[in-house]
């Protein structure tokens, strides 16, 4: 991955901490965020299997999360531990079997259809293939102002000046404004799936692997357009991703899942700079590195033995264990709590592992 410009200081951003006076004192706490979004408990089952061997499958047990004002949450994971189904719980696509989701302090998971709407007007979703997520019958003009007349909220005029608004601010020229989307390219299509996203000025944006379908050096200019509205709008982001070099660029803090539970979440330098749970360990490990420091560092990698085992017949205890090279009886038995960990001189963080203070020590 290429290295990334600085997106912003964040200046303006909802949250931020005002400069320090000149006269010496001690550094106050930073003030606290309001948490625009929270998820407790939050459980997804999908039925599989046949009519004589039905089935049920778990995409997503039990996670908890929260996001705050100004925020940027990463969730990573490998494939199919359940990301794209929980980001489709947080925009309101899909419905919790068990749990709830709060926006704003109102129950949007099984609450009122007044509090869904409400939902759906704070939260847009980026989709991951720019290539199947816009109408190839519409224009952009369409597509751009679809979520505003679908509200009934302007006028089709109106409308127009605020498609050239958003195209402006994601770096489209408004002629593109009556081209149809088979007439751009992979990441001007991402930035019209941006610019539709922002057009009823929500508090959140997830995006659900936003860049993995692009090019490179065209990854790096999506990330840092997001960076950017983070800095310029004060939105909170949610962004999935499998590469952890983007992720740990553009997050404050970062969630590891694992077979559909959540295996750590942290700040992001804390969790990348001591990892407490052995599947982000491992998980670090295996990332690429093209410095001289890191090939030195290949002799440690964790390789993890086997596949991940089936959701349909998730181990007990720990889901982790059957390929976690400190497994004891208890996480062959007891489900871990996410609970919080720390040491000294190393801001806390969450972590679901029966045994993270010796997976730390054993670094």
């Amino acid at each position: 991955m290429n290295s990334f410009p600085d997106p912003g200081t964040g200046a303006g951003r909802r949250g931020s901490v005002p400069p320090a006076s000149s006269t010496p004192a001690a550094p106050a706490a930073p003030p606290a965020r309001e948490t625009v979004l929270g998820a407790s408990g939050l459980v997804r089952r999908f039925p599989t299997g046949s009519r004589i061997h039905p089935a049920t499958v778990s995409a997503v047990d039990g996670v908890s999360l929260n996001l705050q004002a100004g925020e940027v949450l990463g969730i990573v994971g490998e494939s199919g531990c359940g990301k794209s189904t929980l980001a489709r719980m947080l925009v309101g696509l899909e419905r919790p079997d068990e749990g709830t989701l709060t926006y704003r302090g109102r129950d949007v998971g099984h609450g009122r259809l007044a509090d869904r709407k409400h939902l759906r007007q704070g939260i847009q979703m980026i989709f991951q293939d720019p290539y199947a997520s816009l109408d190839p019958r519409m224009t952009v003009l369409d597509i751009v102002t679809e979520p505003i007349a679908a509200t009934h909220t302007m006028n089709r005029a109106d409308r127009r000046v605020r498609a050239g608004e958003l195209l402006e601010l994601v770096g489209l020229s408004g002629d593109a404004l009556g081209r149809f989307a088979h007439q751009f390219s992979g990441g001007q299509r991402q930035r019209i799936g941006i610019a539709r996203a922002l057009a009823l000025n929500p508090d959140i944006l997830v995006c659900d692997e936003p860049v993995s379908a692009l090019d490179v050096s065209v990854q790096a200019q999506v990330i840092n357009l997001l960076g950017d509205i983070r800095s310029r709008l004060g939105v909170s982001i949610i962004f999935i991703a499998h590469d952890l070099s983007v992720v740990r660029h553009i997050a404050d803090r970062v969630a590891v899942m694992y077979l559909g539970r959540i295996a750590e979440v942290g700040d992001t330098e804390t969790v990348y700079d001591t990892p407490s749970h052995p599947y982000t360990q491992a998980l670090l490990s295996a990332t690429p590195t093209a410095t001289r420091e890191g090939r030195g560092r290949l002799s440690q990698r964790r390789i993890l033995g086997g596949e991940p085992p089936s959701p349909v017949n998730p181990p007990t205890g720990c889901r982790f264990n059957p390929r976690c090279w400190i497994a004891t009886h208890e996480c062959r038995t007891v489900v871990p709590p996410l609970r919080s960990f720390g040491e000294t001189g190393v801001p806390v963080r969450d972590v679901s592992c029966h045994h993270a203070e010796d997976v730390v020590a054993a670094r």
